[in-house]
């Protein structure tokens, strides 16, 4: 505070009513506060004396995830948190909601208590502004999503893989016309899982050009619709790839409410609630979110304990269960 104070040209509690969102200051100098800041890339350090221990540790990660709503994040949030737990760490965990001015925020917000390690899945296109902590000591590990523009763990799904395997097991099961409903472009697993279905069509020799690809969905409401206009069209398709939790329920839906759930099949990606109760059952490329937060946790205490290593890409495999709806043969 004192190296902020001295380049703005103002006492050490200016700058602290500034930071404190206190009234009376001018806005000039708030201006003039908030720039030095900023090329001093200085952050608060809410409570540190509360916080700091003898060995400079808050005991304390920051957790982001894509909501904690999601069963698939929750499954992760717990394993983050059961694995740090006997090591005395407690867990910030915050929900990103796939918006890149809330992930940055959120990050800041995580920073300013001072975390010692960071577990991050992003939505960013670059995470270079981490790079000044990344300097500064602040360990990072992402989880399900790799970084870009930073050099840090992941821990991630094959999600290429598991979205092949998938459309592999509808083609053994006779189809050809099958309907890709996928999440939004800019999330990197939907790129990668939207590659591995086309690539698998095209290495069983079917033409992708007339195989109906749905991207933007992100909600069970989206992909409902997408599904039901696709079932009234000229040429509905045979089977459905849904290539995440929330966008297979909605296409669960669309089915039933058109009783073709005994006709049409689906495969989906993402284990789901209450799948095997269904009827059919729900076929499903099932990833591990507890193995990949407990890695992520792993790998971020093996940083705080001293591992230097380069950084690594850990990839959990994933693996397809069949209950029924993936087996539905095409109509003759």
């Amino acid at each position: 505070m004192r190296q902020v104070a001295a380049l703005a040209g103002v006492g050490i509690k200016t700058v602290s009513r500034v930071i404190n969102g206190e009234p009376n200051v001018s806005a000039a100098t708030i201006a003039r506060v908030r720039e030095a800041a900023e090329r001093l890339d200085f952050h608060p350090d809410l409570h540190a004396g509360n916080l700091r221990r003898g060995d400079g540790r808050t005991r304390t990660l920051g957790l982001l995830v894509g909501s904690v709503g999601n069963p698939f994040s929750g499954l992760v949030h717990r394993a983050v948190e059961d694995a740090v737990f006997e090591r005395g760490y407690a867990v910030f965990a915050s929900s990103l909601d796939d918006d890149p001015a809330r992930e940055e925020s959120l990050v800041s917000a995580f920073l300013r208590r001072r975390v010692d390690g960071l577990i991050l899945t992003t939505i960013s296109k670059s995470q270079a502004y981490l790079a000044p902590e990344v300097r500064r000591g602040t360990h990072l590990v992402f989880v399900d999503r790799e970084p870009a523009g930073v050099d840090a763990d992941a821990v991630v799904s094959d999600n290429a893989a598991g979205a092949a395997l998938a459309t592999r097991h509808l083609l053994a099961h006779g189809h050809r016309r099958i309907a890709y409903l996928g999440d939004r472009e800019d999330i990197q697993t939907a790129r990668e899982r939207r590659r591995g279905f086309l690539e698998e069509l095209g290495r069983a020799g079917v033409a992708t050009s007339d195989i109906p690809v749905i991207n933007g969905l992100h909600d069970e409401a989206s992909a409902a619709h997408a599904l039901a206009v696709l079932l009234d069209s000229d040429s509905p398709p045979t089977a459905i790839f849904s290539s995440q939790n929330l966008v297979t329920i909605g296409a669960i839906r669309a089915l039933r409410s058109r009783n073709a759930h005994r006709t049409i099949a689906l495969v989906g990606f993402d284990d789901v609630s209450l799948a095997d109760l269904l009827e059919p059952g729900l076929t499903v490329v099932a990833q591990s979110p507890q193995r990949l937060g407990e890695l992520a946790a792993k790998r971020i205490l093996s940083r705080l304990d001293g591992d230097r290593t380069p950084a690594k890409t850990y990839i959990i495999p994933t693996e397809l269960i069949a209950r029924g709806s993936g087996e539905i043969r095409p109509r003759e």
